[in-house]
């Protein structure tokens, strides 16, 4: 009984992992482009161990949001593949926005969680069979 509420939690979370791959993958796009089209629009933390200028940080967000987009969409094939590569982006989400908690500290914690529970649940998901489809 507890290992079908299990794979019920993680089956219902491998769609939910998809969905949240796909907005996060808007969202970091839609930061990025706020970033590269206004220079000052997010502030700078003085005296941080990482310093980049937030144009460059501007260029990481897109990239990243449109592959993270493009990983959430393939995981509806359920292929294992996908897994990986969303499993992947979602790391390199989180580390992403680890290092850019100073700039928008309650957003990007938001961000983190998704990208943690996104990762579990692409781990832990069963893999789809036919029967399943029937």
């Amino acid at each position: 009984m507890e290992s079908e509420s299990k794979a019920a939690w993680a089956s219902g979370g491998l769609v939910f992992a998809a969905v949240t791959m796909i907005m996060l993958g808007v969202w970091q796009a839609i930061e990025g482009i706020f970033a590269i089209a206004a220079d000052g629009f997010y502030t700078t933390v003085p005296g941080y161990i990482v310093e980049v200028d937030t144009t460059a940080w501007g260029w990481v967000h897109l990239i990243l949001g449109i592959v993270a987009a493009i990983a959430g969409g393939a995981l509806f094939s359920g292929a294992t593949w996908a897994r990986a590569l969303g499993i992947l982006v979602a790391c390199l989400v989180l580390i992403n926005n680890f290092l850019y908690l100073p700039y928008y500290p309650f957003w990007t914690l938001i961000i983190i969680a998704l990208a943690v529970f996104s990762i579990w649940a692409m781990a832990v998901a069963p893999k789809p069979t036919d029967a399943q489809y029937r």
